[in-house]
């Protein structure tokens, strides 16, 4: 499909766009919201279904038109979604603990994938005014606010001290397995699609994530991360894939700008 091989096409309206969600998200976060558990005991509130609502609307109106498969929609059997070529991946609100928590480290997610690997990824932190940026071939960018965007890279060469960041959220026995490994480190806990971002643009080296994600949470921090020079890749150094099997979890993955330290060796054993 031509379109593919300029996502770019589709950066500006779709930037635009998650920013309209941060905005009606933070009509949200000033008030005094509610909160609601889902199935699996994840939060949910008025603003995750707010910015869900308008993005899908959103992305309706872009041409061409793709499906649009987002945390909040209702399931899409993979007998069907194993069909899509292009579609839109979505996390409406991706670390509805950190909103809840009022710490600001929530993010809008919104990628385009094609053939299993997002080729367009916006992530937008609307509390903190940060977006960040790419499209397949274009390089990663970051925007604070209305200031004019900065081309970021990941850093090529990790310091004999590695910034590693990890879930504010979720710790295991097996990602403390995986640190002790990893040896002497400047671990940072940062929330949501963020972490992803902060390797991105240079600011930390490693993120380890030994333990269970969405193909939403990932897909468009993943895009940012890639034409930042970085790599996203499982345990066995395989690249994540989206949208290839039954479920829409994550294996466990690592996420590193500096492809000549052994990250992998520490995950040995580990299975995810």
């Amino acid at each position: 499909m031509p379109m593919m091989k300029e996502p770019s096409r589709l950066l500006e309206s779709v930037v635009a766009l998650a920013r309209e969600a941060g905005r009606a998200i933070l009509a949200i976060y000033g008030s005094e919201f509610g909160v609601a558990q889902k199935s699996d005991q994840s939060p949910l509130t008025a603003a995750d279904l707010a910015s869900h609502e308008l993005i899908v609307a959103g992305l309706g109106q872009l041409k061409p038109k793709f499906p649009v498969l987002s945390e909040e929609s209702a399931a899409t059997a993979f007998e069907d979604r194993k069909k899509w070529i292009s579609f839109w991946l979505v996390d409406p609100l991706d670390g509805t603990k950190e909103f809840v928590k009022r710490n600001g480290e929530f993010t809008v997610n919104i990628a385009l994938v094609h053939e299993h690997t997002p080729v367009l990824g916006v992530v937008h932190a609307p509390a903190l005014g940060l977006t960040y940026f790419a499209a397949e071939g274009c390089g990663a960018f970051r925007q604070h606010g209305e200031e004019t965007p900065q081309r970021i890279r990941a850093r090529p060469r990790a310091p004999l001290v590695p910034v590693v960041v990890g879930s504010r959220s979720h710790v295991n026995a097996e990602m403390e397995t995986y640190l002790s490994r990893l040896g002497e480190c400047e671990l940072r806990p940062v929330g949501s699609s963020l972490k992803l971002c902060l390797v991105a643009e240079g600011a930390a080296d490693l993120y380890p994530r030994i333990g269970l994600t969405s193909e939403w949470d990932t897909a468009a921090a993943h895009c940012v991360v890639t034409e930042a020079g970085g790599a996203v890749t499982d345990l066995r150094g395989g690249p994540l894939v989206y949208n290839a099997r039954d479920g829409l979890l994550n294996p466990y993955f690592l996420v590193y700008g500096d492809k000549s330290r052994p990250w992998l060796d520490y995950a040995q054993g580990i299975e995810g």
